[in-house]
């Protein structure tokens, strides 16, 4: 069976609503979800972001140290996270605590031998020792931050690595010709003592764009160095761009059409910015104004809804069932009542797969699931079936700029992937809690209700002294309470010589009620 896979160029629209507490974007391929983004006003350890820290802790049985950046949590070092320069990278930086790094440039220092991969934490740091480093990962539930020493500056076509001098090329570049360009052409600009990493975006773009940006982000070190005899430890050097600026920066290609903010500030920033990353796109950025939100305008909010949770389902009727342990998440792919007669259940089983491929993929990028993932695809018998499934994951996990590895299909139909994860797993509730058990999953007993009822009945009546009183209830409570005679209603009548009048509201849970007085205000539920 022969499946044809049609390339054609995507689509792609930014959808951005800024609020007071925290700012969403949604990335839309063919107006498919498939990244959706949430950063709060307040996060002050975002990747990226530089910090001078102070070594709190030495565990030579870790190999690592760990790092006062002012998270209630201490940041985590490893010496694998040192870099091989790490002693020119703290003699630099001790010159700038001090204000001597004038005295010799970045680019003349000597640097020193590289540390051995192999040695020990205690050989380089020292307890109560200022350090610069850069935040690698996210704190995640009870873990504070991994950081770095090998600091690394993200631009638009290049990332910068200062103390190394190797040239990079992203393996995404396929052309030998334009690989040996740009390596030439970055080595006759490159100052001395800095590495270089070239972007996929860097193809085909002239020596002076490069040049540009080339500028920017050694004047983002430069500026660091010259902060550094003002500050002490813990305290925030340089920040990463925001989310919204990362996002445009990383993914705006040819494909973006369009590009909606809500907030007037962030539309100006996001047009400036996009003015200096690509003047001829400056006009996609639109500053949305209707009444209705944002995200339930273009539809964002309603994938939202249906693309997270437990449960997941496609189109076609294929649902995914998704679970998340400690160690791992699980992914279970199950047809629903997607069955053709016409076909085998080979045929049936990879049809059902290569879609189901495709939506995992999605929900990988969608929630941003990292660490050790397992997809049970439904059993295929023949292995040509197999490699057709592991190419097809492959490809649409080529979308993903997160680093990843997929092995192939086991005889199981197990297919296992690692993901990168630097930042908390994106979740969205969709589930409410039930206002009947409050969550817990067991209610009151139905005998104890009358009980209830009886005793607000008659606190209200005896010690509040209510004049007049209205009792409201599920719809089956109320004929229970007035049915038959005597009634309960009747026998409260005797007893407390007042009528309590009794209103059924369908829209309570069993169990649920309310006392109202004479105004219709609520005195008791």
């Amino acid at each position: 069976m022969v499946v044809d896979i049609k390339t054609y160029i995507v689509k792609r629209e930014l959808i951005i609503d800024s609020n007071q507490s925290e700012v969403r974007i949604a990335l839309l391929e063919d107006k498919n979800l498939v990244e959706l983004n949430k950063e709060k006003t307040n996060n002050n350890f975002v990747v990226g972001d530089v910090f001078l820290g102070k070594v709190k802790k030495i565990m030579p049985g870790l190999n690592a140290a760990f790092v006062d950046v002012g998270h209630e949590k201490d940041a985590f070092l490893h010496y694998l996270d040192l870099g091989p320069q790490i002693k020119t990278f703290l003699k630099y930086t001790k010159l700038g605590l001090l204000g001597k790094a004038h005295l010799t440039s970045h680019e003349k220092i000597r640097q020193e031998r590289d540390i051995e991969k192999t040695g020990k934490i205690t050989q380089v740091l020292t307890s109560g020792q200022q350090i610069l480093v850069q935040i690698a990962k996210e704190p995640i539930s009870t873990k504070g931050p991994r950081v770095t020493t090998e600091i690394s500056f993200p631009g638009r076509y290049l990332v910068l690595l200062p103390f190394s001098n190797k040239i990079s090329i992203s393996q995404k570049i396929k052309s030998k010709e334009e690989r040996t360009r740009l390596k030439r052409l970055i080595l006759s600009i490159k100052p001395n003592n800095y590495g270089v990493i070239i972007r996929t975006v860097a193809e085909n773009k002239k020596v002076a764009e490069l040049d540009g940006d080339l500028s920017n982000l050694v004047s983002k070190w430069n500026s660091i160095i010259k902060k550094l005899p003002h500050l002490r430890a813990p305290q925030k050097v340089l920040s990463e761009l925001d989310r919204t600026s990362a996002t445009l920066r990383d993914n705006l290609n040819e494909s973006f059409n369009s590009i909606y903010v809500n907030n007037p500030v962030l539309y100006e920033e996001a047009r400036e910015l996009i003015g200096t990353i690509s003047p001829d796109k400056k006009d996609i950025v639109k500053h949305y104004r209707g009444r209705v939100p944002i995200f339930e305008y273009f539809g964002v909010e309603r994938q939202i809804r249906s693309s997270f949770g437990k449960n997941v389902t496609i189109k076609s009727g294929v649902y995914l069932i998704i679970e998340h342990t400690e160690a791992l998440h699980v992914i279970d792919i199950n047809s629903g009542h997607r069955v053709n007669k016409e076909k085998s259940q080979e045929e049936n089983a990879l049809l059902v797969n290569l879609e189901s491929a495709a939506e995992v993929a999605r929900q990988l990028r969608l929630r941003d699931m990292g660490g050790i993932i397992v997809v049970d695809f439904i059993d295929m018998r023949e292995a040509k079936n197999r490699r057709l499934l592991f190419h097809k994951l492959k490809e649409e996990m080529a979308k993903d700029r997160a680093k990843h590895t997929i092995l192939p299909p086991s005889k199981f139909g197990l297919v296992q992937i690692t993901r990168q994860r630097v930042r908390p797993e994106m979740t969205v509730p969709v589930l409410e809690q039930c206002p009947a058990c409050g969550g817990s999953g067991q209610i009151k007993s139905s005998y104890m209700l009358l009980d209830d009822i009886e005793n607000n009945l008659n606190y209200l009546i005896q010690e509040q002294n209510e004049p007049s009183l209205t009792l409201t209830v599920h719809p089956f409570i109320v004929a229970y309470l007035s049915k038959g005679f005597p009634s309960i209603q009747f026998k409260w009548f005797l007893k407390y010589k007042k009528w309590i009048k009794i209103r059924p509201v369908r829209n309570y849970h069993l169990l649920e009620y309310k006392f109202l007085n004479g105004n219709s205000d609520v005195i008791k539920n």
